[in-house]
Parts: structure tokens; C-alpha cells; sequence
């Protein structure tokens, strides 16, 4: 009887006591548990008999869901809707209610009854959800070039709040210009979920420059983080506006290669027929960009030329050359001459570009090629004549041999070192290399031939005076010389005769110097005389001393 009069004396608190609260906001995720707070856990005054919970009704009635008694451990769920299992409370009295969704997004109060008064805090829902990640569908096949085309429709779909999107390109937001942008959004609502999805429409006027360039779409949330959808990248159409033909052979072309000629277009998709002009004779060529010349000469060198199917005015030129090297060398292999004669050389070219020559002899370059208009021994070897164009080279070669009869230009004789020995030296020329016939025997015979000059050397040990003969000879002739060597005795008799013969011939020449400078004395004298007066005979002293002068004499 006690408990139903306190209980009276709380109603009828609460209806002389109004709550003067604020109404709180709680922010939920959807699809999880709601707490809803009553007072903030501060809801347990002296004199507590229950702990009263309830909502406001879509149509504005209220609705009962739980009463939790003191004196009781569990709470009485009064719900009758949805709400009956989803609902329970928590220890600080907080409201629980599980699988949160955008139908709870109303106003719960929580009714604290004691003793002595009556309170309400009011509590708002409100429950957030993050949409899924962007996705561009309905994409455009292509874009054309200057044209403008939807280019696709962004979608985020079941959030709450609906998500803002952005479009962008490499990057960058795009901005609606009314004229070459232009975007469209719209937001829609799941009539069972209440969930909201934003889709927006982008057409946009695309460039050559956009071939490569990346469309994304990103959707910006309060829950953040921002969404991005995947990129995506559009063929972009435009018109062929230049033709550019190619020469895919590797230069120099030479006669015998093949031209391959290639044409391409900048328009996109680009043309697969063309139209090859090869020499003035259009050639179509369906479905590929390449045409082929085999076994070219020089006489296709000229200029080529590729155009569009239907649009011949659209063209692009290339000039070939087609590389040659003509060449004809006299003489040609071996070819002999006689030591004096004149050899005429003959080189002629005829080539696509200037040709290089490089003249060499036995290996060695020459600046020029020699003049053989009177051949020597030394103009004998082997010469290679190099014609050359970039990419082609001639060689061509002929030995030249220069023949004579042999002659001997000289033939000398020395002592040795230690005096005991003669070398005897025969220098000749001639061609092919003589031999040689010494007319006497001797020791460390030694020849050298260069160049049509043979050297021949021939040691003796004389033990009598002789005359040695040295003799070359060859299929032309021969010719010999002959040189006097005398024994090692006789060159010592031979040296004192010589000697004395020059002692004798030595006073000779002194006396006539005396003699000479004797009369020049005289002579000078008289000269003085005349010019101090004197007579010409002069004193008689002095023609006696001429007179004595003159008898030694």
C-alpha cells in the first residue's frame, strides 16, 4: 500500500514538474549497436523507483519500449513493433538498440521517476552510413575529338548522407563550364533502407591531348575517407590531319636490295588503305600501311610518294637513291715493262655520290698513283687500287715488273780493319735479279737486291798482284767491269815509291814559291824607284846582287 502511494505522489510530481532539459544528438553507424544515454549516466537520484524509456512515432504518437524497476534485475520490454527484440538497457540506464538503422533516426526519452520528482532528457538519432566506393558505369566507347560526349555515369551508392562526388582528370577536379564541361547529380533514396545514392553524369569535350589522359571519380563523405573509383582512359576519335611516308630500308640502298616504303596517318582510329605513288604510277594497298620494290637498280631512284584512299591531296614525298659504283681500272693482273718505257694507267668511275680513291703500293698508301712515263726498277710492285661510295667498295689490283739488261755502276775495293783482307763491292742493276760471276775465289760472299739494285761483296786474301772481274747476268744480257788488286807486299813497295815521289815534288814546289815571292820583291822595288826620280837601272850595288840572284837560280 506504501509503494502505490509513492508511486502516486511521482506522477503527480511529474505533473507539477516539467523537464527543462536540452535535447541531446547521438550519431550512430548504421547495421550496429545504439547506445542512447540518459543524462549522460547521471539518471540515479535519492528516492529512484524506475527508469522509464520511449519514443516519438513516425505519425508524432509515443511509443513505449522498456521500464527498468530498482528493485527488479531485468527491465520489462513494453514494444510491441520492431523494436521489441532489438532493445535493452544498459547498466548506466542507456538505451541499447541493436543492428542500428535509418529508422531510428528519431527522438528517445528517457523518464527517470523518484520519490520526489519526475525527469526527461530527450535524446535525437541520427545514424551515418559510408557509401560504397564510386564506380563509373555506362562508359563511352570513345570520345570525339572537339565533340561533347557523355563520357560516363559516376555512382556511390547506400550511404548516408548521400555522398558529394567529384569528377577528375590525371588528378585534378574537373569544374562545370556550362559549355565544354558539364555535370549532372542526383541523389536517390532505397525506399526499404532509406539509404541514399548519388550519381552523377559527366559529358565532357575531348582533345588529342586526352589520349593518355586518366578519368577518375571520387566521393567525398563525413565519414570520411575520401573514395576513388578506378581510372579509366578513353580512345579519343579525330580526323587523319598529316601523312608522313617512311623509307624502313636501311641506307644506303644498293642495287639489288628492296625499298621497303611504310605510310602512316595521325588520325585516330588511324587509316589501314593507302594510295603509294612509285614513280608516278598509283598503286592502292588495302589493309596495310607497307609496300615493297625487290631488286632494285638505279634506275628507280626518284621520288615516291603516298597519299590517303579518298583523299589524294593529303600526301607525304621521300626521295631514294638507289646507290651505285661503276668502276674499270687498265691495266689489270700482271704486267711487264722494260726499264725506260712509259706504262699508262687508266681509271674510270661513274658513281651515285663522289668516290673516294686510295692508291697503295706493296701495302703502303701513296698520295698519288706515280707517273710511269719512264719506268725505274723502283716503280715495281704490287698496287691496289680502293674505289669507294659510302656503303659500296671496288678493289682492283695489278703487279707491275720493270726488266732491264744488267749494267755495273760501279766496282770498288777496301782493306780491312786488320789489314790482312780485300772486300771487294759490285753494284749493278738490272732485272730479274742477276747473278753474279766473281773471276776469282773468295770469302763471305754476301748480295742484296732492292728495288732492281744488286749489291754483291766478295772477301780475298791477294798473295799476288791481280785483276779481279766482276760479271752480272741475267735472261737480258750481262756486263762486267774488271778492278786491279794487288798482294799485301806490293802495296808496301808501292807506298814508299809514293813516299819518295812526294818528298821530290815537295821541294819542287818550294823552290818555285821561294823564286816567286823573290820576284814580286824585285818587282815592288822598282816600282818605288820610279816613284822617288831614281834612274831605271838603279844603283850598281843592287844589279850586282840581281846578277848573284840570278846565277844561284
Amino acid at each position: 500500500m506504501q509503494s502505490v502511494i509513492y508511486l502516486f505522489g511521482a506522477l503527480i510530481a511529474a505533473l507539477m514538474f516539467s523537464s527543462g532539459s536540452c535535447k541531446q544528438t547521438v550519431t550512430a553507424l548504421y547495421g550496429e549497436t545504439i547506445e542512447v544515454p540518459c543524462n549522460d549516466g547521471n539518471n540515479k537520484p535519492e528516492g529512484l523507483i524506475f527508469t522509464k524509456w520511449k519514443y516519438i512515432k513516425d505519425d508524432g504518437s509515443i511509443g513505449e519500449l522498456l521500464v527498468k524497476h530498482l528493485q527488479k534485475d531485468e527491465a520489462t520490454v513494453s514494444a510491441t513493433d520492431g523494436y521489441k527484440n532489438r532493445v535493452s538497457i544498459a547498466e548506466n540506464s542507456s538505451l541499447l538498440i541493436a543492428q542500428g538503422s535509418l529508422a531510428d533516426q528519431r527522438v528517445f526519452t528517457c523518464m527517470v521517476v523518484s520519490l520526489t520528482n519526475l525527469e526527461e532528457y530527450s535524446v535525437e538519432v541520427k545514424v551515418n552510413k559510408i557509401p560504397s566506393a564510386p564506380v563509373i558505369k555506362n562508359k563511352a566507347k570513345e570520345l570525339e575529338n572537339g565533340k561533347l560526349t557523355t563520357l560516363g555515369e559516376c555512382v556511390a551508392e547506400s550511404g548516408n548522407p548521400a555522398a558529394n562526388l567529384i569528377w577528375m582528370k590525371n588528378n585534378q577536379p574537373l569544374v562545370d563550364d556550362a559549355k565544354t564541361i558539364i555535370i549532372k547529380s542526383t541523389v536517390t533514396k532505397d525506399p526499404a533502407t532509406h539509404l541514399s545514392s548519388t550519381s552523377s553524369s559527366l559529358q565532357y569535350t575531348a582533345s588529342k591531348e586526352d589520349m593518355a589522359s586518366q578519368f577518375t571519380c571520387m566521393a567525398k563523405h563525413v565519414l570520411g575517407p575520401d573514395q576513388v573509383s578506378s581510372a579509366e582512359i578513353f580512345p579519343i576519335h579525330y580526323p587523319t590531319e598529316r601523312v608522313s611516308l617512311q623509307v624502313l630500308s636501311p641506307t644506303p640502298i644498293r642495287e639489288g636490295d628492296n625499298i621497303t616504303l611504310k605510310c602512316q596517318a595521325d588520325g585516330n582510329p588511324p587509316p589501314t588503305s593507302f594510295n603509294f605513288n612509285i614513280k608516278g604510277q598509283r598503286v592502292p594497298v588495302m589493309n596495310k600501311d607497307i609496300y615493297t620494290i625487290t631488286g632494285v637498280t638505279r634506275a628507280d631512284s626518284g621520288m615516291y610518294k603516298c597519299s590517303l584512299l579518298n583523299k589524294d591531296e593529303m600526301e607525304s614525298t621521300q626521295i631514294v637513291t638507289v646507290s651505285f659504283l661503276d668502276v674499270s681500272l687498265s691495266p689489270k693482273e700482271n704486267v711487264v715493262k722494260k726499264v725506260g718505257e712509259s706504262l699508262v694507267v687508266s681509271l674510270e668511275k661513274n658513281s651515285s655520290a663522289e668516290a673516294k680513291v686510295k692508291w697503295t703500293k706493296d701495302k703502303l698508301t701513296l698520295d698519288k698513283l706515280p707517273s710511269f712515263s719512264n719506268l725505274t726498277y723502283s716503280d715495281a710492285g704490287l698496287y691496289e687500287c680502293d674505289v669507294s661510295i659510302e656503303g659500296i667498295r671496288r678493289t682492283f689490283l695489278f703487279k707491275l715488273t720493270v726488266e732491264g739488261t744488267p749494267k755495273i755502276r760501279s766496282l770498288t775495293k777496301h782493306r780491312t780493319t786488320d789489314g790482312k783482307h780485300k772486300i771487294l763491292t759490285c753494284e749493278a742493276e738490272g732485272s730479274p735479279q742477276p747473278d753474279v760471276i766473281w773471276s776469282v775465289n773468295g770469302t763471305n760472299d754476301h748480295v742484296a737486291y732492292v728495288n732492281g739494285k744488286a749489291t754483291y761483296k766478295l772477301t780475298v786474301v791477294p798473295s799476288k798482284n791481280l785483276t779481279v772481274t766482276c760479271e752480272v747476268i741475267n735472261n737480258l744480257g750481262s756486263d762486267k767491269r774488271e778492278i786491279n788488286v794487288f798482294s799485301h807486299k806490293s802495296e808496301g813497295g808501292a807506298e814508299q815509291a809514293k813516299v819518295i815521289v812526294g818528298v821530290v815534288v815537295g821541294l819542287i814546289i818550294a823552290a818555285a814559291l821561294v823564286g816567286l815571292i823573290y820576284w814580286i820583291y824585285i818587282k815592288k822595288s822598282r816600282q818605288g824607284s820610279w816613284k822617288t826620280g831614281e834612274k831605271e837601272a838603279g844603283t850598281s850595288e843592287e844589279s850586282k846582287k840581281l846578277e848573284e840572284n840570278n846565277h844561284k837560280v
